[in-house]
């Protein structure tokens, strides 16, 4: 590692990342919770799009077994990084289950095919797509502002993809600021049915964060907003038993 660089542990000791020190996106939270999301104890094919340093994906892999994992990352830096996660001695365990493709995810037809983002290939595709308004307060940081900022027509083009890589039947899911929803369902058109929305709120009483999604791909089954997920009782910092456990890779968020 360098002076530039951190390694960080994540379901308590479960898996570790390299990360960029005061740069770029670094993952946190948020990535373990779209973990959670995939809920499968079959030798399933999971694709992490945009994935950074490969949090996500590799917090799947150290608590599914069975699961194999692609992380697809457009930034070469990223890519980088991610493939360094991967050769960390303590992820021995799921070393030989998780590879990297630097890969443009908004790709389609053939091109997309090329660079490895192939049909009909994966069970599940998890995403944390950029959530920063491009009218947002600009970061100086190019690495995190690449990751961070929205461009138009994101969720089409994220949601798109998710949908030509999945089987029939595979499960879309994602993580993404509450704005974002109609786009989201938009988005989902007739790819996706059987759509979930759980909001994330900070505490009681306190306006949602965050939204978790998850889609069917080909069902015609109808949307469900499920019961919100609270982070934290009132006047507390400390995580709920349940967050707690998905931050920490000890449970999954089945679907309904």
């Amino acid at each position: 590692m360098t002076a530039t660089d951190t390694v960080d542990a994540f379901h308590r000791g479960g898996f570790h990342v390299v990360q960029p020190k005061g740069r770029g996106h670094r993952s946190g939270m948020d990535a373990m919770l779209l973990a959670a999301l995939v809920a499968d104890d079959r030798p399933v094919r999971v694709a992490d799009l945009g994935a950074g340093a490969g949090a996500a994906g590799l917090a799947v892999a150290s608590r599914l077994a069975d699961a194999e994992v692609v992380l697809f990352e457009r930034s070469a830096e990223m890519a980088d990084y991610a493939r360094r996660s991967i050769l960390l001695p303590d992820n021995a365990h799921v070393a030989d289950r998780v590879s990297v493709v630097e890969a443009d995810v908004t790709l389609t037809a053939k091109a997309r095919n090329d660079a490895g983002l192939t049909d009909e290939s994966f069970h599940h595709v998890i995403m944390n797509p950029p959530f920063n308004d491009a009218g947002d307060r600009r970061t100086p940081d190019a690495l995190k502002a690449e990751a961070h900022a929205m461009t138009d027509g994101l969720f089409e083009s994220w949601i798109r993809t998710a949908g030509a890589i999945m089987i029939p039947g595979g499960q879309m899911s994602l993580i993404a600021r509450p704005q974002s929803i109609a786009e989201i369902v938009a988005a989902c058109g007739r790819r996706f049915g059987g759509i979930e929305i759980t909001a994330i709120h900070p505490r009681p009483g306190e306006n949602a964060v965050r939204i978790l999604v998850t889609g069917i791909k080909g069902s015609r089954a109808r949307l469900s907003l499920r019961a919100p997920l609270v982070m934290h009782k009132e006047g507390s910092h400390k995580f709920s038993p349940l967050v707690d456990d998905f931050n920490n890779g000890r449970a999954a968020y089945a679907r309904l």
